[in-house]
């Protein structure tokens, strides 16, 4: 894993990524996909299926596709400046990328709202920037998730802890949104726990602010200190430090666990 210092100065452009969780015998469990090892950006690391809005998701043909009233879509986004054909398409991204990436073929009323990444000016991992909306859906019945062997060559259905687990153990890789997701995602036993918790809230805006610190990179989150923000947006850790060429918080794995010390 390569931390960069490089400044984008481009504005984020919109994205759309889906936690896709099933209910398995240890508890609620994640679709995740490892990125080809060739790719520009996070290759080899393991993420939720995902990508940048294309224009097409945004046409009428596409928008008269919807079988769900885009007036209650873009009411979970809680961002009322969007325009209402500019917030469904988002969905429309979210569902095309969920097919394109692991073949599963869902609806927009499948989909909730639960955060909102903007990627910093120094993204550290990557060499764009992107306003990426997160949504949660339930897998599918009767359809299996599968590679595409292009951009994605695992498929790994998980529960948050063991991803986690994994994780420190060092075998498999992740970003710092996957990290801080997976940890928050911990906090629930069930899919319905986690699908009404995100049904009652305004999905949380989540802009990373990194710094070097004795040589040291460190992403902070809101409520943090260090970050201009003094609500806290998610739960857990509020900063993770790059060392042993990972992203870690102080309290190590426990705290991303949320287990006491």
């Amino acid at each position: 894993m390569e931390i960069t210092s490089n400044i984008v100065d481009t504005p984020p452009r919109d994205a759309a990524t889906v936690l896709v969780l099933r209910q398995g015998e240890q508890g609620l469990e994640v679709l995740m996909l490892k990125r080809h090892a060739d790719s520009k950006d996070l290759g080899g690391v393991f993420v939720f299926p995902g990508g940048k809005r294309d224009e097409a998701d945004g046409s009428p043909e596409a928008l008269d596709a919807l079988k769900v009233d885009v007036k209650l879509l873009h009411a979970q986004l809680g961002e009322p400046q969007l325009p209402l054909a500019h917030a469904a398409s988002l969905f429309i991204a979210a569902l095309r990328e969920a097919e394109e990436e692991c073949g599963l073929q869902l609806e927009a009323s499948d989909l909730q709202a639960w955060s909102r990444w903007i990627t910093p000016r120094m993204p550290s991992m990557m060499s764009k920037r992107f306003d990426t909306r997160f949504f949660l859906a339930r897998a599918p019945h009767a359809q299996t998730a599968v590679q595409d062997n292009h951009e994605t060559t695992e498929i790994l259905w998980s529960t948050p802890r063991q991803a986690l687990l994994q994780y420190w153990q060092g075998d498999i890789v992740l970003a710092p949104p996957q990290i801080m997701s997976l940890s928050h995602l911990c906090l629930f036993n069930s899919v319905d726990e986690a699908m009404q918790e995100a049904a009652q809230r305004t999905p949380p805006v989540i802009l990373p602010e990194p710094f070097d610190q004795d040589g040291m990179r460190v992403i902070c989150y809101p409520g943090d200190p260090q970050h201009p923000v003094s609500q806290r947006a998610l739960p857990g850790p509020t900063r993770l430090h790059f060392r042993n060429k990972r992203f870690e918080p102080e309290g190590g794995l426990d705290a991303l666990l949320h287990l006491k010390s």
